[in-house]
C-alpha cells in the first residue's frame, strides 16, 4: 500500500485518505471481491432486461386504449397486446429471478471470501497490532461489519443498476409521449436530488460512527463476558454494567441519529411523488387535448412517471443500506490494509533437527505507539541448555520471548535459532521446531484430546496418549471424568489454571520441538500442581533448547543461565550462584522473592 495520508477513527484504526470517499470504497471492494465479479456482467444484462420489458408495458397500455376501440371493440388486438404484455410479464419474472439468485450466492460467496481474508489477516498482524487494538473491534469486523453490507450485495448494488436505467429509459419516453408533462416532472424532482445531495456527508458521517459504536460495545460485551468470574468476585457487577450500558447507549444514539437522517428523506420523496402524480393528472386532464394527447397518452405517462418517481421514493432506502455498506467496508479495508511485518520467506530455510542455539544481536522493538520497550539486547543460548530471563514487571523479557518465536520482527538487530537468521526459516519448519507455552495455557472450545492434536499436523490418538505418557501424566489423564474426551470448556474453564498448562505442556510435548518457550508456565498454580508442572517441564525440556521467563525465582535457580532484563536491557547475565554473589539487580530481585516466600 502506497504512504498516504491517513485518518484515525474512533477504535483507533487508520482510514488511508483514499477509503474516504464511498467511491473509491466501492471500486476498491468490487476489485478486491473475485466471487462479486464472478457473472456480474451477465447478472447487469439481466437486470437490463427486466427494467426495459417493464417500460415497455405502459407503451402497450397506451395501444390498447388509443387503438383497441376503434370503430368498436377489437378483440383480436386487444388480445394479442395483452398477450404481448403477459409474455414480457413472465420474462421478468423469470429473468428477476435468475438475477436474483445469482446475486444472493454471490453475495454470501463474496463475504465469506471477505471473513476468511480478514480472519487471515487479523492472525498475520505482529504482536504491535494485535495489542493495541481491543478485541472487540476486530471481532466487529469480521462479524458486524461484514454482515452490514448483505443488503446492499445481494440488491442495494443492483438496485442502483436498475434505478439509473429506470431513470434514463423513463425519462426518454416519457419525452416522446409529452415533453411538456415531462418538464413538470423534472422540476419536481430536481430539488429533491439538491436535498439528497447535501445530506450525503452528514448522513455517510452518521452511518461511519454507527459502525463504529458496534465494534465498541461487541469489546465492551466482549470483556464483562470473558471477566464475569472477576466481575463477580469483586462486586464489580455496577461498574461493568455501567460500561456496557454506556456503550449500547452510544450504539443507539448513533444508529438513531444515522436512520434519523436517513428517515427525513423518505417522507420528502413521498410528498414530492404525490405532488408530483397529481400534477400530470391536473395537467392532462387540462391541457391534455391542446397538446395532443390522447387518454391511453396520458394513462401511459403516468405509469411511466409512476417508474420515474419511483426510483427517488426508494432512493432513502437505498441510499440508507449503501451507506451502512459502505461504513463497513471501508472499516473491513482498512484492516486489510494493516501492514503484515512479518514476511514468510519462500520457499524458505528448514532448521535442523534436535535442540537448537539461539543467538540474539542489538535487538530492539517498539509497539507502534510509545518508545522503545528493548534496548540492544544481545546474547547466546547454547543447544540443549536450560536458560531463565528474570526482571520486573514490563521489563520486556515477554516481548523479547515473542520476538524469538517470530510474533514480530525486531526493528534493528537480528535473532538466529539454529545459526539461521528466525527471517529466512520457513514458516512449517518454524512451527514445527519453535514452541511457546504461554501463561494462560489458552485452550480450544474442544476435548482434551483435540486440543493435544493441535499440537501436530496428522497426530494420531496414540501419539495424544504418548504425549501425556512421556510427561509422567498418565495418571492426571486417568482422573479426569472422560479421560482425553473431557471437554475443557470455552478457553478451558472448565479445567483449572494448572490443568490448562498441562495439557498445553502436552501439546507441545507431541510437537517435539527444538526449542521450547514457556512464558510463567508455573505461575498462579497450587503448590501440589506445581510439582505436577514441575515433573512434567523436567520432561519435556530433556534434549531441548529451553527459554523460561519466571516470576517465581525458584524455576532461575535450577538454570544453566540466567539473564536479568531491566527497562527493556539486558543487564546481567550468569548462574544464580554468580548473579546472587554479584549483589546487582538479580540479588536484589532475589532476595525481595525470598522475602515474600517467608512471609506466606
Amino acid at each position: 500500500m502506497s504512504a498516504v495520508e491517513a485518518v484515525v477513527d474512533e477504535d483507533g484504526l487508520e482510514i488511508p485518505e483514499e477509503l474516504r470517499s464511498s467511491f473509491a470504497v466501492l471500486r476498491r471492494g468490487i476489485r478486491d471481491s473475485p466471487e462479486l465479479r464472478a457473472g456480474l456482467g451477465f447478472t447487469v444484462i439481466i437486470s437490463l432486461g427486466v427494467v426495459i420489458a417493464h417500460l415497455t408495458t405502459p407503451v402497450l397500455i397506451q395501444l390498447v386504449f388509443d387503438h383497441g376501440f376503434d370503430g368498436g371493440f377489437r378483440p383480436v388486438y386487444v388480445g394479442t397486446i395483452c398477450a404481448v404484455a403477459f409474455s414480457f410479464v413472465a420474462m421478468t419474472f423469470v429473468a428477476s429471478r435468475a438475477a436474483g439468485r445469482r446475486l444472493v450466492r454471490a453475495a454470501e460467496g463474496a463475504m465469506m471470501g471477505l471473513r476468511i481474508r480478514t480472519f487471515a489477516h487479523i492472525h498475520s498482524l505482529s504482536i504491535a497490532e494485535q495489542s493495541e487494538e481491543k478485541r472487540g473491534v476486530f471481532v466487529a469486523r469480521v462479524t458486524a461489519d461484514i454482515d452490514a453490507m448483505q443488503q446492499f450485495m445481494e440488491w442495494g448494488g443492483i438496485a442502483w443498476i436498475w434505478a439509473a436505467v429506470q431513470v434514463v429509459g423513463s425519462l426518454a419516453l416519457m419525452l416522446v409521449f409529452s415533453w411538456q408533462l415531462t418538464l413538470a416532472i423534472v422540476g419536481l424532482v430536481i430539488p429533491l436530488i439538491l436535498i439528497v445531495w447535501s445530506l450525503q456527508a452528514r448522513l455517510s458521517a452518521a452511518f461511519d460512527d454507527a459502525r463504529t459504536r458496534v465494534g465498541e460495545m461487541l469489546s465492551e460485551v466482549s470483556e464483562s463476558v470473558m471477566g464475569a468470574a472477576v466481575v463477580r468476585a469483586y462486586g464489580l457487577d455496577e461498574q461493568t454494567f455501567g460500561r456496557v450500558r454506556s456503550a449500547i447507549d452510544r450504539r443507539y444514539r448513533a444508529e438513531v441519529v444515522a436512520h434519523f437522517r436517513a428517515a427525513t428523506l423518505f417522507p420528502l420523496s413521498t410528498v414530492f411523488y404525490a405532488m408530483a402524480v397529481s400534477i400530470v393528472v391536473v395537467l392532462g386532464a387540462g391541457f391534455g387535448p391542446d397538446w395532443g394527447l390522447t387518454f391511453g397518452r396520458v394513462t401511459a405517462f403516468l405509469f411511466l412517471a409512476d417508474a420515474f418517481l419511483h426510483v427517488f421514493t426508494d432512493l432513502p432506502e437505498i441510499y440508507s443500506e449503501t451507506q451502512t455498506a459502505i461504513a463497513g467496508w471501508r472499516k473491513v479495508l482498512a484492516v486489510l490494509d494493516l501492514p503484515v511485518e512479518i514476511e514468510e520467506p519462500t520457499p524458505g530455510v528448514e532448521l535442523p533437527s534436535g535442540a537448537l542455539s539461539v543467538h540474539a544481536e542489538d535487538v530492539e522493538y517498539r509497539y507502534r505507539e510509545g518508545g522503545r520497550v528493548l534496548h540492544g539486547i544481545s546474547l547466546d543460548i547454547e543447544a540443549g541448555k536450560h536458560v531463565a530471563i528474570v526482571g520486573e514487571t514490563g521489563c520486556g523479557k515477554t516481548t523479547f520471548v515473542k520476538l524469538v518465536s517470530r510474533l514480530a520482527d525486531p526493528k534493528t538487530g537480528r535473532i538466529e535459532v539454529g545459526g539461521i537468521d528466525l527471517r529466512d526459516i520457513s514458516a512449517a519448519s518454524r512451527h514445527r521446531s519453535l514452541r511457546m507455552v504461554p501463561q494462560d495455557g489458552f485452550l480450544f472450545d474442544a476435548t482434551v484430546r483435540d486440543n493435544v492434536r493441535a499440537g501436530r499436523d496428522g497426530a494420531t490418538d496414540r501419539d495424544v496418549e504418548t504425549a501425556f505418557e512421556e510427561l509422567g501424566l498418565g495418571g492426571w489423564v486417568a482422573a479426569l471424568p472422560r479421560g482425553l474426551n473431557t471437554p475443557v470448556g470455552e478457553r478451558g474453564d472448565a479445567l483449572s489454571v494448572g490443568e490448562r498448562q498441562l495439557v498445553a505442556l502436552a501439546r507441545a510435548q507431541i510437537a517435539d520441538p527444538g526449542l521450547l518457550i514457556l512464558d510463567e508456565a508455573t505461575s498462579a498454580v497450587d503448590p501440589a500442581t506445581e510439582r505436577r508442572i514441575s515433573e512434567a517441564l523436567r520432561r519435556l525440556s530433556e534434549g531441548r533448547t529451553t527459554i523460561t521467563v519466571a516470576h517465581r525465582l525458584s524455576t532461575a535457580e535450577g538454570a544453566d543461565r540466567v539473564f536479568v532484563f531491566d527497562a527493556g536491557r539486558l543487564v546481567e547475565t550468569g548462574t544464580h550462584e554468580e548473579l546472587v554473589g554479584a549483589g546487582g539487580t538479580y540479588a536484589a530481585l532475589f532476595e525481595s522473592w525470598l522475602g515474600n516466600v517467608r512471609a506466606q
